[in-house]
């Protein structure tokens, strides 16, 4: 982190990281090519590699759809959140390799200009085999050019965590587009079905991921308000506002939180350091990134995407920085956390000995 912007640095980690995902891009490549010169001697080579930028861009985007969900379902996958812009970055550039390869390639020698070319090269809408596909292929890349170009935090400044969310939220756009780009392209031209059902196969895989990363947080969170509610005999504490969250206080990782939901919806975080437990939002103020996935170090928690932290005891983070996140009064009650729904003024510190183990 840094108090001012400032030119990416790139680190043994980032370094090391970055040299091995352009090796396995050119290694992907190379495969591509040499399999495809073995299978078919007298195959163009500018077409194999055209083809081996398409495949290769399309499983870099698969890889980062499935880095989100797969963080929330195993913790062993959290480290890669760290470097996803990188794999991103990467991804686009592959993606545009092939984008510009296929203009000039099939549209530069024409009598239009290659652009329009591209755009009207198909204009039956009432066909599948003569769709306009390739306009498909290129909004979906102007899309990822926007995410790329905005990638870096001075944009999320500029933008505001809002817009900033929403426009990188459009990459979900443009792998329908590319989805419908390679359905409507090359498989029509395809006869083996191997292709189908790869792209068939890398749709239900992201799908699916996602939909069982969503089960399984409404899945934990019945189970821990049920849980919590076996001891929800306290009336004291139910005068006061609080309500259970969770069950097993006890089995909160030191150093490490229990992400579970408010009543309302609200994602908490619930940290154990020391032998006393807090609550925060689950939410990083950089880019709502999951803070509960984050661990506490030097006394701060932090953000396993970017590195962000705040204090534990009052969720600001340290100086010269000065954003806060939400916290909240917990107490615990035979190894229960009880919870009150409305969070504290920002900054402030609640001591709650009754969220002492």
């Amino acid at each position: 982190m840094s108090a001012h912007y400032q030119a990416v640095g790139w680190n043994r980690h980032k370094k090391t990281y970055d040299l091995v995902v352009v090796g396995l891009v050119v290694t992907c490549l190379a495969l591509f090519v040499a399999v495809g010169m073995w299978r078919v001697p007298h195959a163009n080579p500018v077409t194999l590699l055209l083809r081996g930028l398409g495949v290769t861009g399309f499983v870099l985007l698969h890889l980062v759809l499935s880095i989100g969900p797969l963080a929330r379902l195993s913790p062993v996958f959290a480290p890669l959140l760290y470097n996803r812009r990188h794999l991103g970055v990467t991804m686009f550039a592959v993606a545009a390799a092939h984008g510009l390869f296929a203009l000039g390639y099939y549209h530069a020698l024409g009598d239009a200009e290659p652009i329009t070319a591209m755009l009207t090269a198909n204009g039956r809408l009432d066909s599948v085999s003569q769709f306009p596909f390739q306009p498909l292929g290129f909004v979906a890349l102007v899309i990822l050019a926007l995410m790329a170009a905005t990638s870096h935090d001075l944009w999320l400044k500029v933008l505001g965590p809002r817009v900033w969310k929403s426009l990188h939220m459009l990459v979900y756009l443009a792998y329908a587009l590319v989805v419908m780009h390679v359905a409507l392209g090359v498989l029509q031209s395809e006869t083996s079905p191997t292709l189908s059902w790869a792209l068939g196969g890398g749709v239900c895989w992201v799908l699916g991921l996602h939909a069982v990363a969503a089960m399984r947080t409404v899945a934990d969170d019945g189970h821990m308000r049920r849980a919590a509610g076996s001891v929800a005999d306290e009336a004291a504490l139910r005068t006061e506002g609080f309500v259970p969250l969770f069950k097993g206080a006890r089995e909160v990782p030191t150093d490490r939180a229990r992400v579970a939901a408010l009543p309302a919806g609200q994602r908490v975080a619930v940290f154990r350091h020391g032998d006393r437990l807090r609550a925060v939002s689950n939410l990083c103020r950089h880019q709502g990134g999951p803070l509960g996935e984050g661990r506490v170090m030097d006394g701060c928690i932090t953000c396993p995407w970017h590195g962000w932290q705040y204090r534990v005891e009052d969720g600001c983070s340290p100086p010269p920085f000065d954003e806060k996140v939400e916290t909240y009064r917990l107490r615990v009650v035979s190894d229960a956390v009880w919870i009150h729904p409305t969070s504290a003024p920002l900054g402030s510190t609640d001591e709650g000995e009754e969220a002492t183990l």
